[in-house]
């Protein structure tokens, strides 16, 4: 079951939601950058998937930067400063929870997808990235850029994304220029698409975006390209 730590980045206090899978250990692990409904069922659901599959698990609340509301909708989008922050401190947090520092990868879904982009292109700790309908990958979160986009050439594993052809953020173009950009720097990947699927189609919290058969084929995909590569 999905339990939480407590850590300080730059002196404010940030949750971190972990699941351990069984045994002792060093494990490959997982940093799961949360989507809009920031540590719901989606979220922990998702530690408690990866660990199941033998990941350490863990997801920094990227919504603990001033100002904080109760309500996930409420807050305001992480910063891109923040974010980059808030991930190298969850793979600090990793490394003194008995992982393997050698097998570490991101993932995200929505909003968490971008991040998790970010987060492969800025840290090489990542080995993989997994990226589901990574939206607003042209905008910076920040007051000067740069835009997610322009840093995916500094990534350094493989990655494996899952997009709806009926979603609009990422829309099929900009699904296809992310794809021509990875291409450009040689950088490995393999980009899954869904017709009949939009945006968030794994969010089960969501009757009307929810589609189960693409859930499950891209969720087995993830589960298969995890376990080749960490």
């Amino acid at each position: 079951m999905a339990q939480y730590d407590e850590i300080q980045v730059d002196g404010v206090p940030m949750r971190i939601c972990y699941a351990e899978p069984d045994g002792d250990g060093p494990h490959p692990a997982m940093v799961i950058m949360f989507h809009r409904g920031g540590f719901d069922d989606f979220t922990t659901g998702l530690a408690d998937k990866l660990a199941a599959a033998g990941y350490l698990a863990a997801a920094p609340d990227l919504y603990h930067w001033p100002p904080v509301h109760d309500v996930p909708a409420d807050n305001p989008f992480p910063r891109d400063p923040q974010i980059i922050k808030d991930v190298a401190a969850t793979v600090d947090w990793l490394g003194n929870r008995n992982a393997d520092s050698g097998r570490i990868g991101i993932i995200g879904h929505c909003m968490g997808g971008r991040m998790a982009f970010l987060g492969a292109s800025v840290n090489p700790a990542f080995n993989a990235a997994v990226i589901y309908y990574s939206g607003n990958m042209f905008k910076p979160w920040s007051d000067d850029g740069p835009q997610p986009f322009d840093l995916l050439k500094d990534i350094s594993g493989p990655v494996i994304g899952f997009f709806g052809n009926d979603d609009q953020n990422p829309s099929p173009d900009d699904v296809s220029k992310i794809s021509a950009e990875l291409d450009k720097h040689g950088i490995e990947h393999d980009f899954n698409r869904y017709d009949g699927a939009g945006h968030a189609f794994q969010n089960f919290l969501s009757a009307e975006r929810y589609r189960e058969e693409a859930t499950k084929d891209s969720w087995g995909k993830t589960e298969e390209f995890l376990k080749r590569v960490l």
